[in-house]
């Protein structure tokens, strides 16, 4: 079974026939004990910070299909290689933009992403407001916003009460976190540790989703609740909104309450948080915990991964735009 591969610290990374070798330098410049990859055995590579190596090994991981997500020292997303696409259609790509450009059918569809979105929020808040936590109020007012979406047929004003639920939705996490505070949604830079989990997190749910998307005929820069912009793949963030609170705010809540992640593993010396490597490890460890739970998916009746309910999804949204079945969001059940 393929598995994602995550290269911390500046690094080499070089072929030697069907294997790579990924070697590590420390904060003085020495290298470190190679590691050596099977190409077989990659499904993606996440490289956090600078990463050498040059275009013949880019051309190898073209032709293996393995794509490359890349992260700055500060935890920003900053690019993906992605292999040739091998899922071209130009059926899907004339319907998937036909969607797009026709009003009222691009307003239902971002109305469904973040319906499921939605959705998904209050779930996790009700299942710690059965836990103890004082989230009715919270639950509440997000419930009175998702009431508005029938009414809206606007995008900017859909994204507009986007933000209002997810601002209110984020007051929920200074209950739901025992030890540490968030005091508001700070992105550029984090001011806590909170944010910098959260941005680190959702930044690794944007590579998932347009990994997912990769894989099937979608073409990730026309999206539908976020606007088409240069150089994003925007549908990838329409994605992100269903999946961001079961991947990624789960997650947070896990590491910080079970003292996975502590203060210890955050550095504030530049005026923003960022996690350091060892901090970084126990957060990709515990994302790849989650994606690779599953359940029992109601319509296949078979067990599905978490990371297979995202191409899942893709495929959902492919039948939606080529008119073969309407598409219905992700929501959690359980």
């Amino acid at each position: 079974m393929k598995k994602t591969y995550y290269l911390f610290n500046p690094g080499r990374l070089s072929r030697k026939d069907n294997t790579l070798k990924f070697v590590a330098f420390d904060e003085e410049g020495r290298e470190q004990k190679p590691r050596y990859l099977p190409v077989e055995n990659i499904d993606e590579l996440y490289a956090f910070g600078a990463l050498d190596t040059n275009s013949a090994l880019y051309n190898f991981l073209g032709q293996q299909q393995v794509p490359v997500h890349f992260f700055d020292y500060y935890e920003n997303y900053t690019g993906s290689f992605m292999p040739k696409d091998s899922l071209l259609s130009g059926k899907v790509l004339m319907a998937q933009a036909r969607t797009h450009d026709h009003k009222s059918n691009r307003i239902e569809l971002a109305r469904r992403i973040l319906k499921g979105g939605t959705h998904n929020m209050l779930k996790n808040l009700k299942y710690y407001n059965k836990r103890g936590k004082d989230l009715v109020p919270i639950i509440e007012r997000i419930e009175t916003y998702s009431q508005q979406f029938e009414n809206v047929n606007d995008i900017d004003k859909l994204m507009g009460l986007e933000g209002n639920i997810r601002r209110t939705y984020y007051e929920g996490f200074e209950l739901i976190i025992n030890d540490f505070s968030m005091s508001g949604r700070s992105m550029r830079p984090p001011q806590n540790e909170v944010n910098a989990l959260i941005s680190f997190g959702n930044m690794m749910c944007y590579s998932q989703c347009l990994r997912a998307i990769h894989q099937t005929q979608l073409n990730p820069v026309i999206s539908f609740l976020h606007t088409p912009g240069e150089r994003r793949f925007s549908l990838s963030l329409d994605l992100a909104e269903i999946f961001k609170p079961l991947l990624i705010d789960r997650v947070i809540f896990k590491v910080l309450n079970k003292k996975i992640i502590s203060s210890k593993d955050f550095d504030s010396s530049l005026n923003r948080f960022v996690l350091k490597d060892a901090g970084k490890k126990a957060f990709v460890k515990a994302f790849e915990d989650r994606l690779s739970e599953t359940i029992q998916h109601r319509s296949l009746n078979r067990s599905v991964s978490y990371k297979h309910l995202i191409k899942l999804e893709c495929y959902k949204l492919v039948k939606h735009v080529l008119n073969i079945e309407e598409y219905k969001p992700f929501k959690m059940w359980w």
